[in-house]
């Protein structure tokens, strides 16, 4: 049987791509290790998909004045080791990252046993961790055509991002018995990240009403962001987070609006649904969201919004026109090639062994 190890932690977007992988690497017949830290939040979701799972010392290499980035390299160190002997052990057939600090001393290991590494970088520039571990990899795929340009030629594959195949599982008229919303009214679905965007948020409920008119609208606040005074409201449902129905919630949308997660983003195109993006600001962040909104602006998948302009009067105007157009933008959407990346990035596993 051929053997795969997985590695990638810090955060769930280093981790689900991973798991998206994973049944189809079964179903081809490979055997699957995952390497993550010892306390990541990797650790748990990889275990709970049935996957043998080992933990490396792991440190996180900053790019700001911290006491632990003394201590952190020998911590990095020492994983490296420790994933030196895992690889020894294993003796897998290729390794693929899907990046963070844990995943480095991983790559890094495989090219010193002349194991075969692919790389997974979501954002538009790589981050710190893929740049340590880029010149180590064999192949470095990417979800968008301008990070071509900040890797190395001939390693470079424009794949897109794995995406869980559930998704494409969800029924519509679930989706619209687990609201309570009916069939006659199109449905928006408004995402602001698992903890949920008090831009966003308030953008939303000062248009409600607005918005109601001619929307029912589903509602992810984020984690203790429930607004009592709304509870009720008619053809508006508020949530902190759903899991198990969303399939079905994005059989039901129309038209979403969300941040610009590089995982996100890729899940909404696979699905096709007409979207504003609204990516956090620099000042939150290293950037990232808006470059990658930013590029599927230009390919026509998307109409961004800054956060730092947003008001009820651009959301509302946006969300009519996005909705007037809904019918082109899914005519776009359908023709990326990045609408089968797990095949794509399938073949590459595969064929990197030949």
């Amino acid at each position: 049987m051929k053997k795969i190890v997985m590695t990638g932690g810090g955060t769930a977007g280093h981790v689900t791509p991973n798991l998206a992988l994973a049944p189809l690497l079964k179903e081809q017949g490979y055997e699957i290790y995952y390497i993550g830290s010892y306390t990541g939040i990797e650790k748990k979701l990889v275990e709970n998909a049935g996957i043998t799972y080992y933990g490396i010392s792991s440190g996180k290499l900053r790019r700001y004045h911290d006491w632990k980035n003394f201590t952190d390299p020998f911590r990095v160190i020492k994983g490296f080791s420790e994933a030196n002997q895992l690889l020894k052990h294993i003796q897998p057939d290729v390794v693929f990252s899907k990046g963070g600090f844990v995943s480095v001393p991983v790559v890094m290991a495989a090219a010193r046993q002349h194991i075969p590494s692919i790389i997974h970088e979501s954002d538009m520039t790589p981050g710190l961790a893929n740049k340590l571990a880029i010149p180590f990899a064999t192949k470095v795929c990417c979800n968008f055509p301008e990070t071509l340009q900040y890797l190395p030629e001939g390693k470079a594959v424009h794949t897109g991002s794995p995406i869980r195949r559930e998704l494409f599982t969800g029924s519509k008229e679930k989706g619209l018995e687990f609201t309570g919303f009916t069939a006659d009214k199109p449905v928006i679905l408004i995402m602001g990240g698992s903890i949920g965007s008090r831009f966003i948020n308030n953008a939303v409920w000062e248009s409600l009403d607005t918005l109601l008119a001619d929307f029912q609208i589903v509602h992810l606040v984020g984690k203790g962001n429930i607004n009592k005074d709304l509870e009720g409201k008619a053809g508006y449902q508020q949530y902190e987070f759903v899991s198990e129905q969303l399939n079905d919630v994005f059989a039901m949308t129309d038209l979403m609006i969300s941040r610009a997660g590089a995982n996100s983003i890729c899940e909404i195109l696979a699905l096709k649904i007409p979207n504003i993006l609204i990516p956090l600001s620099a000042a939150a962040s290293r950037g990232d969201q808006i470059l990658n909104a930013e590029s599927y602006k230009k390919q026509g998948f998307s109409t961004v919004l800054q956060e730092e302009e947003l008001t009820s009067e651009i959301l509302i105007n946006a969300v009519k026109d996005v909705y007037d157009r809904r019918d082109s933008i899914k005519e776009t959407m359908a023709s990326s090639h990045l609408l089968d990346a797990n095949s794509t990035i399938l073949k590459l596993i595969t064929d990197i062994n030949k």
